[in-house]
């Protein structure tokens, strides 16, 4: 990972030295402690020194001086390494920062983060800026570099040229290339984000795919390409199909795909008990699954499939590490490693009492240390309200395509006949047909269809929270559909659900339209109400959220509405074009 094996100057590393030889005192002392050796697999006891933002020994010993010292007395408690969670999407109504805050508290102090929205929304310089100012935090951030922009934008050959991925990758903290939604391109022959994947194995940096449902010929194709990791695997039979070619395997619990419990069953019985290419994630879930922590939960769940625990807990940390090239300074509780460390009551209870992030007691005693965590200037980042100057007016709400797209679950659209009457003001209540529309956020272009599926009762629904920043609007009403969109755009940004030309529930997005400024907890009962008024009205899969995001997301089948037109995924052509306003 550039630059980071040079993560401490010369000076402070003589520093360290000097704790040991007895002329500085640790920080803090970690004594009695029973703590997993990731490296020879077993619990053993030992003395931790934390010197500032290091692990600085560990062993038998304690220090000779230990002047100011903090000394904890762990003799009645577990240590296990930092969690590691490698596939956030960060933007999931929460932002980096609050979600770090939230992770930290069950243990997960180290997160690789997707770099989407940044590369849509923001210049290469305010983004690189943001990435900076992420690093204050005391829960370690990375970052991905996308290729593509995962649907069909009008400036993507603006956003994703050579010059700007090779600046991505070149970031300290960007430490792989991917997810590679875009895989049926390099397959198909694009050279040029072929290229790409070759500048980010350049700079020793690994592939991530995104393979749901591929094949043994399709797989071997995307690691001859270079792909080195993929989180799509299902089924325990996955699993095993991705390990046996050399791929590092992600195991998934999340909101719409909880396939852990069933993975690791399947992974059991069939007598595959080999976990050290494999690590878990929550796949960037939205807020409301985060209630009991994260990666925390996964090792829970992994415990109770009988997994031993200190594969478990490799899974949560040290083979993470590995994979992406960082073990030297993260993922086990071990001599010069970044002062990562959970401290446990029980071997069988993954969530911390306490937790260490880069040396900060971020959780003491059980409770929150807010000071760990410093305030964030999102107007100085150039994340503030979205300042829409513009209107929603019937004139916009003429809705006579034939062609609309039906749910087949949380995600997967099919495109349908339509054929009720779409020339009114309203459709029928217990329908499960709906207006859809897709408005540029900066008023110039939309796009009108009809949903089947998303529910049967909503009179109008207005996000701005999308795969591509732009407003989607759903409802049954048109009057709804302008009250929702006027309340969203007095918001600066939101979801609003409004019924009988009232508000039902809202969730400001204050920070460019997409995100929170509140904490994980408020922004949790926020998604609730939301969830609970969506689900009164008719909406019968697992994740309203994931949903909105994803009608854009030309990486799933098989038809989208995105910025250019209703996009027929798998022939990759537009069907219907965006309508200037």
């Amino acid at each position: 990972m550039a630059n980071f094996q040079y993560r401490w100057k010369s000076k402070k590393l003589r520093e360290h030295v000097s704790v040991i030889n007895g002329d500085i005192p640790p920080t803090i002392v970690l004594q009695n402690a029973t703590y997993l050796n990731v490296h020879v697999n077993a619990w053993l006891k030992a003395n931790i020194w934390v010197y500032e933002d290091r692990i600085v020994y560990v062993g038998d010993e304690l220090p000779s001086e230990t002047k100011g010292t903090e000394i904890v007395d762990c003799s009645s408690f577990f240590i296990v390494p930092g969690y590691i969670e490698p596939h956030v999407h960060p933007f999931q109504l929460y932002n980096p920062h609050s979600f770090a805050q939230y992770a930290s508290q069950s243990g997960t102090t180290t997160i690789v983060n997707d770099n989407l929205m940044l590369a849509l929304h923001l210049t290469k310089k305010k983004a690189f800026t943001f990435l900076d100012e992420m690093k204050k935090s005391p829960v370690t951030m990375y970052w991905w570099c996308r290729f593509d922009a995962q649907t069909e934008i009008r400036n993507e050959e603006e956003v994703f040229t050579t010059s700007n991925i090779k600046s991505w990758l070149d970031h300290e903290t960007v430490i792989q290339g991917g997810e590679l939604t875009c895989w049926p391109k390099v397959v198909a022959g694009d050279d040029i984000i072929l290229h790409w994947m070759q500048e980010a194995k350049r700079r020793n940096k690994p592939i991530e795919g995104h393979l749901p449902g591929a094949s043994e010929k399709t797989l071997v194709k995307m690691k001859l390409l270079g792909v080195d990791s993929d989180h799509e695997a299902m089924t325990g039979s996955d699993v095993k199909k991705r390990i046996l070619q050399g791929y590092t395997t992600p195991l998934r619990y999340s909101s719409i795909r909880p396939d852990l419990p069933t993975i690791l069953e399947e992974l059991e019985q069939s007598d595959f008990h080999y976990y050290d290419q494999a690590f878990f994630t929550t796949d960037g879930s939205p807020p409301s699954f985060y209630q009991g922590g994260i990666i925390n939960r996964l090792i829970a769940i992994a415990l109770e499939q009988g997994i031993d625990p200190i594969n478990a807990y490799k899974m949560a940390s040290f083979n993470a590490a590995k994979h992406f090239k960082v073990e030297h300074i993260h993922g086990s509780a071990s001599t010069g490693r970044i002062a990562n460390l959970n401290i446990l009551t029980d071997i069988n209870n993954p969530t911390p009492i306490a937790v260490l992030a880069n040396g900060k007691w971020v959780k003491k005693e059980g409770k929150l240390v807010e000071s760990a965590f410093a305030q964030v200037n999102w107007d100085m980042l150039g994340l503030s309200k979205l300042n829409l100057d513009w209107d929603l007016c019937m004139d916009d709400l003429q809705f006579s395509m034939a062609l609309g797209l039906s749910m087949v679950n949380d995600v997967i659209l099919k495109p349908y006949s339509v054929l009720v009457d779409v020339s009114g003001e309203e459709l029928a209540i217990d329908d499960d047909q709906s207006f859809l529309m897709l408005m540029d956020r900066h008023g110039k272009w939309r796009i009108n269809t009809i949903i089947q599926g998303f529910d049967r009762g909503i009179g109008g629904l207005v996000s701005s929270y999308s795969n591509t920043g732009d407003i989607v609007i759903i409802g049954k009403n048109k009057n709804d559909m302008i009250v929702a969109f006027s309340r969203m755009k007095e918001l600066g940004g939101g979801m609003v659900l409004v019924e009988n030309g009232e508000v039902i529930t809202e969730i400001p997005l204050p920070l460019d339209g997409v995100m929170s400024q509140k904490n994980l907890e408020e922004l949790i009962v926020e998604e609730e109400n939301m969830r609970s008024e969506l689900f009164a009205r008719g909406y019968s899969f697992t994740d309203p959220i994931y949903t909105l995001l994803f009608l854009s997301s030309t990486h799933l089948p098989y038809i989208r509405i995105t910025p250019r037109g209703i996009y027929d995924v798998m022939n990759k052509t537009v069907l219907f074009p965006s309508i200037m306003r």
